[in-house]
């Protein structure tokens, strides 16, 4: 194992019913979950969406509604999933744009408790897209020799994405053997993001940003104060529940900063009335 590990490491694969990360619903979960010691334990289970699978989805990963219709809810497992990964960070294939959003989506559906922002996440495409520009498929090949047999299935894809990160770190003497270098290695266009969706982000004086649409680049604190109605308009808008949830609190902290400031200005104005 090249990887340093300080805690354990969730490499995961979803399978969802589309692409769509506020309206479309998780089918199968894959973890491989690797200790520092090297140890590993997997954890693999199908998911009943509640909604129907597209027949093109079902063509891509296998797995149709007959397969899923016995199978319990996300929110049935969660005690489960919860304990297996409440102790490590996060690796996957195109996860921080996909997998990541998508389970945080999920877990908060299911009125999970667990923060995904506190771990690392690395991205083993974006590392694999920064060195060599391909596919997961492309990138096993090219790491580990080998043809990836059951692509589109989460536990072969898991596996595949496990092998290809740990090749990865033994080829490239520039890519640090640690999470936090390779989380931040992991970053989406550079841009240090708040959310997963990629939506909200840091600025270069790590105050929040939208990053996206005609407010990008512009503080959230800014736009609160010049339009105010902005805000409003996107959390009632298509956004990832996570997203709306990373605004609210920002928009919480502008008020709760503003709210001392404006006290203390009526209280003065009171005391010169009266003066």
């Amino acid at each position: 194992m090249n990887i340093s590990l300080q805690k354990s490491l969730a490499i995961f694969d979803i399978e969802a019913t589309g692409l769509n990360i506020t309206n479309d619903r998780i089918v199968e979960i894959a973890i491989i979950k690797i200790a520092p010691d090297g140890s590993r334990t997997e954890f693999l289970k199908r998911v009943n969406p509640g909604i129907p699978i597209p027949k093109e989805v079902s063509e891509i990963h296998g797995i149709y509604d007959e397969d899923i219709k016995d199978e319990p809810t996300l929110k049935d497992i969660l005690p489960e999933l919860e304990e297996f990964i409440e102790d490590a960070d996060f690796a996957g294939y195109n996860s921080n744009k996909f997998d990541l959003p998508m389970l945080a989506e999920e877990l908060l559906r299911a009125g999970s408790s667990v923060d995904l922002s506190v771990k690392k996440h690395i991205d083993v495409q974006h590392i694999f897209h920064k060195m060599e520009q391909r596919t997961l498929v492309a990138a096993y090949k090219f790491y580990c020799q080998k043809n990836l047999e059951n692509a589109h299935t989460a536990l072969a894809d898991a596996e595949a994405t496990w092998e290809v990160l740990d090749a990865q770190i033994e080829k490239y003497e520039d890519l640090e053997a640690n999470v936090d270098f390779l989380d931040k290695f992991s970053l989406f266009g550079n841009v240090k993001r708040l959310d997963f969706a990629g939506r909200l982000a840091y600025n270069e004086d790590n105050q929040i940003i939208y990053n996206f649409g005609k407010q990008k680049n512009k503080t959230v604190e800014e736009v609160f104060k010049s339009e105010p109605g902005y805000h409003g308009w996107f959390l009632n808008a298509d956004f990832p529940l996570y997203t709306k949830q990373c605004l609210r609190k920002e928009i919480n902290r502008i008020k709760d900063k503003k709210s001392p400031k404006d006290f203390n200005s009526k209280l003065d104005a009171l005391k010169n009335k009266f003066n």
